[in-house]
């Protein structure tokens, strides 16, 4: 029998629940898609600089404490094969949350032609990010918005092992309802497991109908160790 693909692994979701998941609290974790393996070859990759189109000192521009940089076109195969499967059912998702909320819900079903809408906007240069911090390390909340397009979701996972390569470093996401007091989410992401959440808002059905909550996330602070993530954004930026 051959070995599942990436792109198998996440066909093999159970996405109405996720979707259920993402609808009811903002957020959903699946079951790991990377094998640790295919971790560690991402997390390797972080030093090799000929991957990467911009490298950024989060602490020079007040981001955190830590380094991300981004893949250049092509991106690795482990990330295109997640980008290209996680995005059809993300989609359908996307387009069900901009009619609730009024919104166009043009988003096609395929990524390349997605990519192909950002493109024709200026925005040409490829998203997906890899983040390392060390003891002390952190990522202030923010929303990864690169351009007039923008994809509502986007999903990260960790590339090491929590509890034994690294200590804290949690995920963390803030929503703001309007006129309430802001909630937080602090997730404990599982190795090669994606964390899928909103970008900007999600569609909170209200009194009167649905309202945007809007949502930042972030990382909290890394008390021991190194710990790598991989996010994976599917708008390109500017």
């Amino acid at each position: 029998m051959s070995t599942p693909t990436v792109a198998d692994r996440i066909a093999q979701l159970d996405w109405p629940a996720l979707t259920e998941q993402l609808d009811g609290q903002g957020f959903a974790q699946t079951d790991p898609i990377y094998r640790a393996a295919e971790c560690r070859e991402l997390a390797a990759s972080f030093d090799d600089d000929e991957r990467f189109r911009s490298t950024i000192d989060m602490r020079r521009y007040r981001f955190g404490e830590g380094e991300y940089k981004y893949f250049d076109a092509p991106l690795p195969g482990l990330i295109e094969q997640a980008r290209q499967a996680f995005y059809p059912p993300l989609a359908e998702l996307a387009n069900d949350w901009a009619r609730r909320l009024g919104e166009a819900d043009g988003f096609p079903a395929e990524l390349d032609d997605f990519l192909e809408r950002c493109h024709r906007a200026g925005q040409q240069r490829s998203t997906p990010l890899i983040l390392r911090y060390f003891e002390g390390g952190h990522n202030t909340l923010h929303q990864d918005l690169y351009g007039e397009v923008a994809f509502p979701l986007q999903a990260a996972t960790v590339l090491n092992r929590p509890g034994e390569d690294f200590e804290g470093g949690q995920f963390v996401l803030l929503e703001q309802r309007p006129r309430a007091q802001s909630r937080a989410h602090v997730i404990d992401l599982q190795r090669g497991a994606f964390v899928i959440f909103p970008t900007r808002h999600r569609p909170v059905r209200g009194t009167r109908g649905y309202y945007r909550s809007g949502m930042r996330h972030g990382v909290a602070t890394v008390n021991s160790g190194e710990r790598v993530t991989l996010g994976i954004i599917f708008h390109d930026a500017t």
